[in-house]
């Protein structure tokens, strides 16, 4: 009974990280040495995503609880997830560019925002600019036509000065 009682627990909160994740990511670390599996947890961590070794039939059954049914098909194999509640972007660079350094790591598909991803949409994500990098491109943008308008007043400003000193030179010669 507690055995039964530790999985369902295992089960429910499994299927409340997917639930409440914008991005999950499923990997097969199959391979990897415990050096490089913390390694990639820390590179995870210092974005904020939870990355956990399931057991691929608790995890089922999460999956359909949360109604994610497409998802138990990536259920193969020695399984690790990477949940990310703020950042949709960072899991997809991160493993990514993990993946790229150990040939070992290999992405098998995700959820991102409740949408079934695989792994090509995965590289697409990552290879999308940061968060800030896309915010600073929006402020920029917002900040353009307001520097071009203050350019233009500045301009015509000047203009009027070099009108008014030219009739003022002007006065002064036919005086």
């Amino acid at each position: 009974m507690v055995v039964q009682e530790k999985k369902k627990k295992v089960v429910e909160e499994i299927k409340n990280k997917i639930s409440e994740s914008q991005t999950v990511i499923l990997t097969d670390y199959r391979g990897l040495n415990v050096s490089q599996i913390n390694d990639l947890r820390n590179r995870l961590s210092q974005e904020g995503i939870e990355y956990t070794v399931v057991k691929n039939t608790l995890t089922r059954i999460a999956a359909r609880e949360a109604g994610f049914e497409d998802l138990t098909s990536l259920l193969e194999g020695p399984t690790a997830i990477a949940y990310s509640k703020e950042d949709p972007v960072a899991p997809a660079k991160i493993l990514s560019g993990f993946a790229k350094e150990n040939d070992k790591l290999e992405i098998k598909g995700g959820l991102l925002e409740g949408k079934i991803i695989d792994l090509i949409q995965i590289k697409s994500l990552a290879d999308l600019p940061t968060r800030e990098v896309l915010l600073a491109k929006v402020i920029g943008g917002m900040q353009a036509p307001v520097y071009g308008m203050a350019y233009a007043m500045q301009g015509l400003l000047l203009k009027t000065v070099y009108a008014l000193k030219a009739i003022s030179e002007q006065k002064e010669q036919e005086a």
